[in-house]
């Protein structure tokens, strides 16, 4: 009996390792694939700028070119991840289940490049545009090219991953994971992480506090939602089959 499950611990752990190695693998070449167009985003991204980066050294080019092209890469790889992830686990997902399950794999992408556009196009030139106000009267603005996109990633792609919450939480409730009523439950211990996390990741001013809690509420709300309806056809699908047996 120990050999049995021995073997089969050692099976998923081989398969676990096969659906990494492919979404590494997808990772790269993606990578490589938007380094091929990295200048092209670079003069995408600095368009609004009206000076020029600067750069401290040789190699403060190549990090923000490899930083724009892992962001890219993130992003194009999402969908790979999702479904290896999906492959591994789907042994323990109810067959009548799996159909609707697969839908976590486009809305896992989707919400993500919802989060990042939020960050870019909302937090980022808001909270930008509040640093140099308060630069404007003391100090010269001279941005470095690492520095500027560091922050600017710093304020997207944290919320590419916050905005995945809802998929997640439909993904983790048909696998028996969390219910609506857990959530509920958590709902006061959930507010109070995510009001840490927008105040820790925007400027020290009321307003932009607000802009970033109230869309992250709002995904808790949904992500409920979604679960709630997910458990309540669960639960529908259970009652019709015990009473077909």
């Amino acid at each position: 009996m120990n050999n049995q499950n021995d073997q089969n611990l050692f099976g998923h752990l081989e398969e676990m390792r096969a659906r990494i190695i492919r979404t590494l693998i997808a990772f790269l070449v993606s990578m490589v694939a938007v380094f091929i167009y990295v200048r092209d985003i670079y003069q995408w991204l600095v368009r609004d700028i009206d000076q020029k980066l600067v750069v401290l050294g040789p190699s403060d080019v190549m990090w923000v070119y490899f930083m724009i092209a892992g962001v890219g890469a993130i992003a194009v790889t999402l969908p790979v991840a999702a479904y290896q992830t999906w492959k591994f686990v789907q042994p323990a997902v109810p067959e009548q289940a799996q159909r609707a399950t697969l839908l976590f794999i486009p809305c896992i992408t989707f919400l993500f490049l919802l989060g990042i556009g939020f960050g870019y196009f909302i937090l980022f030139p808001m909270v930008l545009h509040f640093m140099n106000e308060i630069a404007a009267d003391d100090f010269a603005t001279m941005y470095t090219a690492e520095k500027y996109f560091t922050f600017m990633v710093h304020m997207t792609v944290p919320f590419g991953l916050l905005f995945e919450m809802p998929a997640i939480v439909m993904f983790l409730t048909k696998l028996g994971i969390v219910n609506p009523n857990k959530l509920a439950k958590g709902r006061k211990l959930a507010y109070f992480i995510l009001v840490i996390i927008a105040v820790t990741i925007t400027p020290p001013d009321i307003l932009s506090d607000i802009i970033v809690i109230v869309p992250l509420f709002l995904l808790y709300e949904i992500s409920i939602t979604i679960s709630k309806f997910v458990y309540r056809t669960q639960l529908k699908t259970q009652n019709a089959l015990n009473a077909n047996a």
